[in-house]
């Protein structure tokens, strides 16, 4: 199927958005719309309409049209599924199906709809990855929050316990006659009561009786040094203070925020040197494999961004060379001139009077790839789990020339058996109590070395079950991209001079599971 473009327009053929997929003047578009009202006769009951060079297929949408134009050598079943899953995509984003809530989330919708189509062709996507695609869900910090309110619950309990403590203390202090809360005993400095015009006050530790005394404001408490006690609306510091008592006790405690933290920095804090015109390459691949061999799924998403921050260099073309030899899709921004990007891989504005804008991140070249080809892994990931509680792990690395840093391989272990032993191990290994996870970490993997291994046993004396020790999951991060698309130079548009330019690289992992 080749699909021309995508719209939503009302009775009289007015667009409400378009988004053209293949190259096509705004004027041919518009006429195309246009005529589509004209050629739908009275009292049928079909959902496409042809003419001599296009096919209309459509919906109503109470008093809209959802439109597809394509060619007339298209499948039709094709057409009306791809159809379908656009009239889907329109009530996740509009309440309302009336030109005023289209017009207010055509942004969302454009964004959507290249998510279904890419240089006309349809993705084989579904409505809930196309709502993932979009929102960009962050695992990081969805691990993040849940760490967090794991904290503050736990937090919250400590308190209670030790209010609880409290109270019982003051009760017991009470009966024996001292009274809690006031002088040295209570820790809370003097008190002062006003009775029949006259002040008395204790700041010994005990209270003088007066006849019918009244309450009047007390006096600020004053401490004679810091407060031990936890204090009651202060989230933060009843978490660290939590997690304080922890490492007291010899327990690890991961910084999460400060992870957290680092994985943002690495992946959108700009160089801190950066030229008048910056580059940024970002891809992020989600990947899922059997634990018997054999890759399910492969998906790479990249995308170049330009910044340019100096506004004499607004009017600049970026020459790349693309070896890719995977069949990678490429997509332009709509701004960009595809003609041109397509004869000799050079980024320029359509309109060339026109600048970038200054100061502002743009993404002006989107690509993707998806295998289910295991020579396209970067890192494949061997477990050998036995019913005695033995475990071997080993990794390769298929691609020779990427670089991994940060390597981490996480495995999951059974509940009840204790840290397991390890026995040989390449690089470094932490065992997270709490997750019940085996960190495996690698700091640098290359050509040099490409393969490692890691033993390690449960003490276990019913046994365990292979699948205690999936899935296995990993993470890393790389300056060097998976797709061959790299920055050769920067160059006015009138004078063909290079410009100065600062690049950036970076490739991480977005999903990797071994399952």
């Amino acid at each position: 199927m080749v699909l021309l473009a995508a719209a939503v327009c009302n009775r009289t053929g007015k667009a409400i958005i378009s988004r053209q997929f293949v190259e096509m003047t705004r004027s041919r578009v518009e006429g195309l719309l246009a005529a589509f009202p004209k050629l739908m006769g009275t009292g049928k009951q079909h959902t496409f309409v042809e003419t001599e060079s296009v096919r209309y297929v459509y919906q109503p949408l109470e008093k809209l049209y959802v439109l597809l134009i394509t060619t007339k050598a298209s499948n039709i079943l094709e057409d009306l599924e791809t159809l379908r899953l656009f009239a889907k995509v329109l009530p996740e984003y509009c309440r309302n199906m009336d030109e005023a809530e289209i017009v207010d989330q055509a942004f969302s919708l454009i964004f959507a709809f290249d998510e279904i189509v890419a240089l006309g062709y349809r993705e084989n996507v579904n409505l809930a990855q196309i709502r993932t695609f979009t929102e960009m869900d962050s695992h990081e910090e969805k691990v993040f929050q849940a760490v967090r309110q794991t904290q503050e619950k736990e937090a919250r309990d400590q308190m209670k316990k030790k209010a609880k403590e409290i109270q019982q203390r003051n009760r017991e202090m009470a009966k024996s006659g001292r009274t809690p809360g006031f002088g040295s005993g209570g820790g809370f400095g003097s008190g002062s009561y006003r009775s029949g015009g006259s002040t008395v006050s204790d700041s010994g530790g005990s209270m003088v009786d007066t006849p019918k005394p009244s309450y009047t404001k007390p006096t600020k408490p004053t401490t004679s040094g810091p407060s031990r006690a936890l204090k009651l609306g202060s989230k933060k510091k009843d978490v660290d203070t939590f997690v304080g008592q922890l490492q007291s006790e010899g327990e690890k405690v991961a910084d999460t925020s400060k992870s957290l933290s680092d994985a943002v920095t690495k992946a959108s804090v700009p160089a801190v040197n950066q030229e008048s015109v910056h580059l940024v390459v970002e891809e992020k691949i989600s990947l899922t494999a059997g634990r018997d061999g054999g890759l399910q799924n492969l998906e790479v998403h990249g995308m170049l961004r330009l910044r340019v921050n100096q506004e004499k260099a607004a009017r600049v073309k970026v020459l790349l060379s693309n070896n890719d030899q995977k069949g990678i899709q490429l997509q332009t921004h709509p701004n960009i001139d595809k003609k041109l990007f397509a004869q000799s891989s050079v980024v320029s504005l359509k309109n060339p009077d026109k600048p970038f804008p200054v100061g502002q991140d743009i993404g002006v070249l989107k690509w993707r790839f998806q295998s289910q080809d295991e020579a396209f892994m970067p890192l494949s990931i061997n477990c050998w789990p036995n019913e005695n509680g033995e475990v071997n792990i080993e990794y390769e690395l298929e691609q020779d020339n990427m670089e991994l840093e940060d390597v981490q391989i996480n495995i999951p272990c059974p509940s009840g058996v204790g840290s397991p032993v390890v026995n040989e191990c390449d690089g470094d290994h932490h065992y997270d109590t709490h997750k019940r996870q085996l960190q495996w970490r690698l700091p640098f993997i290359d050509s040099s070395n490409k393969a490692g291994s890691l033993e390690f046993n449960i003490n276990s004396s019913g046994g365990v079950h292979p699948e205690d020790f999936f899935p296995v999951t990993v993470s890393f991060v790389s300056k060097k991209p998976y797709c061959d698309i790299a920055i050769n130079e920067v160059q006015h548009i009138d004078s063909n001079e290079p410009e100065r330019y600062s690049s950036e690289v970076l490739f991480f992992v977005e999903k990797y599971e071994i399952v």
